[in-house]
């Protein structure tokens, strides 16, 4: 198994990271993350292949800022909404949705309420992976950027948002993908977002399987979260692997995958 030294960010996931133990039971370096390498520069210099896991906010400035190979698998980016809604429309949860900034919507939101949403309710997102707001249902008459918590995680007014009619969103899974192929995933509950020890849905992870297949790679690792709506399985959203909670995942599974994915 190729040698990955794995930086891991430990107090980023509440109930823990399932690649700390695998990555040490499979004898890969592990070193612990420290915040205040921001402001000393003193990062480790490490030579050849070096993985972060951890919160998204480092994820995204690790791969941007830090000479590590490749550092991050978080192409931000490639994870814009807007960068892959339309390739991958057909198994899309949304089948109708416009990208626009927060403000923009706010002004027309009478008239987005009409055409896109069922006249009473819209959902919002942002277009960001980043996501510097959750999304969530807006009613009608409410729409405000203090509702989209506008002053309180941002302060652009301009950024760009997605909004969509309502879905009924029944059970929902997280996979992690290397190199096109689902490795491993985990049923969660999106209300707090929690995982669910439950059994792993064979058509969810055909499905997502499928998904991997037909949409252009955001990234040659990544997560994919698939959910189930009166219509059948549709792909929800795509992230950045890195700044990914993976839930009841196998991490060994991951630690194999994309270790054998550098020996190639």
């Amino acid at each position: 198994m190729t040698t990955i030294t794995w930086v891991f960010e430990t107090e980023a996931f509440a109930k823990g990271d399932c690649l700390l133990k695998a990555a040490k039971e499979a004898g890969q370096r592990v070193i612990n993350w420290q915040d205040d390498w921001w402001s000393t520069q003193a990062w480790p210099t490490i030579s050849g292949t070096c993985i972060f896991h951890g919160s998204l906010g480092n994820a995204d400035r690790i791969h941007r800022e830090l000479p590590w190979q490749p550092g991050a698998f978080c192409k931000t980016q490639n994870f814009y909404c807007s960068s892959w809604y339309s390739a991958s429309t057909r198994l899309l949860l949304h089948e109708r949705w416009l990208v626009l900034p927060a403000a923009q919507a706010v002004e027309q939101a009478e008239e987005l309420f009409d055409r896109i949403g069922d006249g009473e309710s819209l959902f919002v997102r942002p277009d960001s992976p980043l996501k510097p707001f959750s999304g969530r249902v807006v009613k009608s008459g409410e729409f405000t950027l203090r509702k989209l918590d506008h002053g309180f995680y941002y302060d652009d007014e301009n950024i760009s948002v997605i909004v969509a009619p309502v879905q009924d969103v029944k059970r929902e899974w997280r996979f992690v993908v290397v190199d096109r192929a689902v490795i491993t995933g985990s049923a969660y509950q999106a209300d707090g977002r929690t995982a669910l020890v439950d059994s792993l849905s064979e058509p969810a992870w055909e499905f997502a399987s499928q998904v991997a297949m037909e949409i252009p790679s955001p990234e040659s690792v990544y997560v994919l979260d698939v959910c189930e709506t009166s219509q059948g399985l549709r792909l929800l959203e795509l992230n950045p692997f890195s700044g990914a909670d993976l839930y009841h995942c196998d991490g060994a599974k991951i630690v194999q995958a994309i270790s054998a994915m550098y020996a190639s």
